[in-house]
């Protein structure tokens, strides 16, 4: 009979296919059951955003068929999402927090940050989102909320009675943004201090809770409130949205070198609108130019533009819609670019997992 020692041995060095790391070297072998010819390993994933498991499973138990032929194996996952916790100075508990930017306006980077948190909740991470566009705020048009946040009073570890920002719950995401607390036809008309006092009482005042990921909708362009983000907050990445055309690339160039000099860490480019309109692969082959992640296309599709206008985003990720899948995958990309930035345990002999 195959021991846990032999299962152990044969499965450590086998490579995970999205970090490129051991699974031994990982952490996410977390231990093995036998009962009789019954192998079960228990694998812990960096983030329920894993894509095609199925190819750790196959891997797996390829693997464990050579030193026991007859062993039937089971692969049983589970997810921890691991993140940098970088909120601390602001009672901030939010793992990961993500900020989503453009170069310019009108290339649908708000539409990607609010499906973005959407896709995350949808694959089973806890998700909050705050819209940083202070000059334009339509993520509460989008997410179909007209409801304005309260204020209750919450008591600290310490003991300390404060008041606290109840952010709006829509369709179980948490979600902030300015444009609750102005009129339809509102303008906001400030200079820098004002904003950066705005985005950290966001921050410091809203009742979070517990957060895998903080998925931060920018203004467009590069601005004050990227500089404040920095500087408050250990960012894990930005993710950068464009449209395919060069003219809107140059511009996306722009907001890269903008993340670069703030110093947070870039996860990738976006494709929107991707389609015969404005043409198909600039971003992606820009991407590759710059020594980049590419995250994937979103098609150009009037169902997304259509369930925007009409405040439901969220129903984008019902089984039947066909832009299912491509947002999807935008989220698994964005949530693994995370994990290889933070798990970075030193590389150990390998087997490859086709």
């Amino acid at each position: 009979m195959v021991t846990e020692t032999q299962v152990l041995q044969s499965i450590k060095g086998l490579q995970d296919p999205e970090i490129g790391r051991a699974l031994g070297d990982l952490d996410m072998l977390k231990g093995v059951t036998i009962v009789g010819e019954n192998v079960t390993v228990n694998v812990e994933l960096p983030t329920p955003a894993y894509p095609r498991r199925e190819r750790i499973t196959e891997s797996i138990r390829t693997a464990i068929k050579q030193v026991s032929p007859s062993s039937q194996v089971d692969v049983n996952f589970t997810a921890v999402v691991r993140g940098l916790m970088s909120g601390g100075t602001f009672g901030l508990r939010a793992k990961n927090v993500i900020a989503v930017g453009s170069g310019k306006g009108g290339v649908g980077k708000s539409t990607i940050a609010t499906t973005l948190a959407y896709g995350l909740k949808t694959l089973g991470c806890q998700v909050g989102l705050m819209d940083a566009d202070v000059y334009g705020p339509s993520v509460p048009h989008m997410v179909g909320s007209i409801d304005r946040p309260t204020a209750m009073k919450v008591t600290t570890e310490s003991g300390e009675e404060i008041e606290r920002i109840q952010p709006v719950l829509v369709d179980g995401l948490k979600v902030i943004s300015m444009g609750y607390f102005l009129k339809p036809d509102q303008a906001v008309i400030w200079r820098g201090p004002l904003l950066h006092r705005a985005i950290t009482q966001f921050l410091k005042d809203t009742d979070w809770g517990e957060l895998d990921y903080l998925i931060i909708d920018l203004p467009p362009g590069t601005g004050d409130i990227s500089l404040t983000l920095s500087q408050t907050l250990g960012l894990a990445g930005a993710v950068v949205v464009c449209t395919p055309q060069q003219v809107a690339l140059l511009d996306a160039i722009k907001a890269i070198s903008m993340f670069n000099q703030v110093k947070i860490p870039l996860l990738g480019i976006v494709e929107n609108m991707s389609g015969e309109i404005f043409g198909r692969g600039g971003a992606k082959a820009k991407a590759e130019e710059l020594q980049i992640p590419f995250l994937g296309e979103l098609p150009i599709e009037a169902g997304i533009r259509i369930r925007g206008d009409a405040g439901r985003i969220a129903s984008l990720f019902s089984e039947d819609n066909p832009s299912r899948q491509p947002l999807i995958h935008i989220c698994e990309q964005v949530a693994i670019q995370i994990a290889k930035q933070l798990l970075v345990a030193p590389k150990m002999p390998t087997l490859e997992i086709l």
